[in-house]
């Protein structure tokens, strides 16, 4: 037996596999497996520091400890006796602002979610409004004629005006937004001026309502409401009343619009490439449809003899009494054979006609155009009698305009 025929029968145990076992394999992804527990680990635990530390949750929230919260507002002014309640629609402002015997509302919209309608009816819920940051449509629902101002440049702004609130606070930290306001407006006042015509809070006082604009919310934050005057700002105009509704605007104030339709809910190049289909299968249509040239007279399969034809209009004509109807027809043919017995072309008027067979015949025009146009037929006896002077004009002008055989004369 050769050397490869015994290699070829040793026992098959004695081979080596070279597919890794289970636990080779564990070894050789532990490295990843430990990375990634690793990694998830660091992912939680900064997750709940985070949230101890207080550094999420919405801007200007009444219960949020983070740098853009108000929670130390919020506290200060409970500490000092307000009924500070938060609200988180427009229904349940409305229904804290009612239960309350004097209250002041606190407005913030950071994602505009009120319409025109709500921010409306919103101003109208407590004696004393304060809409901090307000948007483009909430300044046009609320007051028109106040505008944007841009950033405030100036270091220090001083309350230079007699809101007073705004006098006790007396300057507020520098920077932030700005509102505009007409010169001649009696009802609207600014202040913290900063610039031309550029202010930080503007009021409107009526007989029954405060409504105050803080151009820059920020200020009443945890970050910013111990400096400068921020704190006796916010103390002042929050704290006139003894219950405040700290009304924050959700999803759940957006209308509902019902179930949409299958045209919103299909992409917006479905419309398009519907028309653009439409228009190609017109076309195409067109396209095809000239293909074929004009239609093409047929011939009959039979030949109708023209006296049957006659005929067969003649009796059509007796039935439903149309003498002039018929005359008609035997004038239009009496004239065209008229006028090219006499010389004429297919195209000459009537009136040509008339005057050159009267000439031909040596007969007055007048009589010629009783004959083929003037006169009408009140019975069938005048059909006949017109029928015959027809055939009498056409037979002597037939007569008048053929030339005699040589050596023949007329007697």
């Amino acid at each position: 037996m050769s050397l490869l025929t015994q290699t070829a029968s040793q026992p098959a145990e004695n081979a080596v596999s070279s597919t890794p076992t289970l636990r080779e394999a564990g070894r050789r992804a532990r490295y990843w497996l430990l990375a990634g527990v690793s990694a998830l680990i660091v992912a939680v635990v900064s997750t709940v520091l985070a949230a101890g530390g207080g550094v999420g949750g919405k801007p200007l929230e009444a219960d949020s400890a983070a740098p853009a919260g108000a929670r130390a507002l919020v506290e200060v002014l409970r500490r000092q006796g307000v009924n500070v309640t938060a609200a988180d629609t427009l229904a349940e402002a409305r229904s804290l602002a009612g239960a309350a015997a004097n209250p002041t509302v606190f407005f913030f919209d950071e994602s505009g979610y009120l319409t025109d309608d709500q921010l409306s009816a919103m101003s109208a819920l407590a004696p004393r409004t304060v809409v901090a940051s307000p948007d483009f449509l909430a300044l046009q629902t609320l007051i028109p004629s106040v505008g944007f101002g841009g950033v405030s440049q100036t270091a220090v702004s001083r309350a230079a005006c007699t809101v007073a609130a705004a006098v006790k606070a007396d300057k507020l930290s520098p920077g932030g937004s700005t509102l505009t306001i007409p010169a001649d407006d009696a009802e609207l006042s600014g202040c913290f001026t900063s610039g031309e015509n550029a202010f930080a809070l503007v009021e409107q006082a009526t007989a029954d309502r405060t409504l105050t604009l803080l151009a820059d919310g920020t200020l009443f934050s945890n970050e910013k409401i111990g400096q400068a005057g921020n704190a006796a700002l916010a103390l002042n105009l929050l704290g006139a009343g003894d219950d405040l509704v700290w009304y924050l605007p959700t999803i759940a104030d957006v209308p509902g619009t019902g179930t949409p339709s299958l045209g919103e809910l299909t992409p917006g190049w479905v419309t398009p490439t519907l028309i653009l289909l439409v228009l190609v299968t017109v076309a195409a249509a067109v396209w095809r449809g000239r293909r074929f040239g004009p239609l093409v007279a047929e011939n009959l399969p039979v030949t109708v003899r023209a006296s049957e034809t006659m005929e067969g209009r003649a009796r059509l004509y007796a039935r439903s009494n149309a003498r002039l109807r018929a005359l008609d027809a035997l004038r239009v043919g009496a004239v065209q054979r008229l006028a090219g017995q006499v010389g004429l072309s297919r195209l000459a008027s009537l009136d040509d006609v008339i005057a050159m067979v009267a000439t031909v015949v040596d007969r007055p025009p007048a009589d010629v155009r009783t004959v083929l146009v003037d006169a009408v037929p009140a019975s069938d006896s005048d059909l006949v009698a017109l029928s015959d002077r027809i055939q009498e004009i056409e037979r002597a002008t037939a007569r008048a305009t053929t030339p005699l055989p040589p050596g023949r004369m007329d007697s």
